[in-house]
């Protein structure tokens, strides 16, 4: 197991007990209003939470105990997660919306109201756990998409893998295709071959040192040459 999956095990854990306190914080806001009305931060919160939670956990524990699953694809678990961070900045959003309409000067009702100053409190309690809900999964998907362009940029498909199988950083080494060397090659002739080999050029004749004369080589043999006999007496007559 490689760091970055150790740092994501943590990050889920964390958003995990973060989205705990959110469901609760959303399903008591829930509380308070039904049946006459409710906020609309509440039930996108509790949806959310519910979400984040029943989701997150199994894609670890289904990472865990087997491989290849489309739970662990890398490609599903940046847009599942970009997903979550969608929506937990909406919830933050639409609890930020309330706490103006309600609270535009802020939490300053401890003296006259203790309630109202208690929902307060928790209003902006709703708004700090989806913040952070929403910066955790924003980063992780953010860093593990510049991650995975990487190992792509270096040869390794790493969207279809799980984070704790991937290589992000390791370059490929593509096969080379080896070339012998000219000096490897045998020179004997091919089978069939019936022909006579050429002598090197250099060798059909030699030349000695110490006289001008060509050695004879022994493809190339002198003429012999003979005294004709004509039938008449040689010599110079007397």
């Amino acid at each position: 197991m490689n760091l970055f999956s150790v740092f994501r095990i943590s990050l889920f854990s964390l958003t995990v007990a973060f989205s705990l306190i959110g469901l609760g914080l959303n399903a008591y806001f829930i509380s308070l209003t039904v049946p006459y009305f409710y906020f609309i931060f509440s039930a996108l919160g509790v949806a959310t939470a519910v979400l984040t939670i029943l989701t997150v956990p199994i894609m670890l524990i289904v990472d865990f105990i087997r491989r290849g699953a489309f739970t662990s694809m890398i490609v599903f678990e940046l847009s599942w997660l970009f997903i979550l961070a969608i929506l937990w900045v909406a919830t933050a959003g639409e609890a930020i919306y309330t706490f103006n309409y309600y609270y535009p000067q802020g939490c300053i009702y401890a003296n006259v109201d203790p309630t109202a100053n208690t929902y307060c409190m928790e209003l902006q309690a709703v708004e700090a756990f989806a913040f952070l809900n929403f910066f955790i999964f924003l980063g992780y998907t953010s860093v593990l998409l510049v991650f995975s362009i990487i190992g792509s940029s270096r040869g390794n498909s790493v969207w279809t893998y799980s984070v704790k199988d991937a290589t992000f950083f390791a370059q490929k080494s593509w096969p080379t295709q080896q070339q012998t060397p000219l000096n490897q090659y045998s020179a004997a002739p091919p089978t069939g071959y019936t022909g006579t080999p050429v002598s090197h050029p250099q060798q059909l004749g030699t030349y000695s040192t110490h006289s001008s004369t060509p050695a004879q080589s022994p493809h190339m043999q002198p003429q012999q040459f003979q005294p004709v006999y004509s039938g008449r007496p040689q010599g110079i007559s007397v």
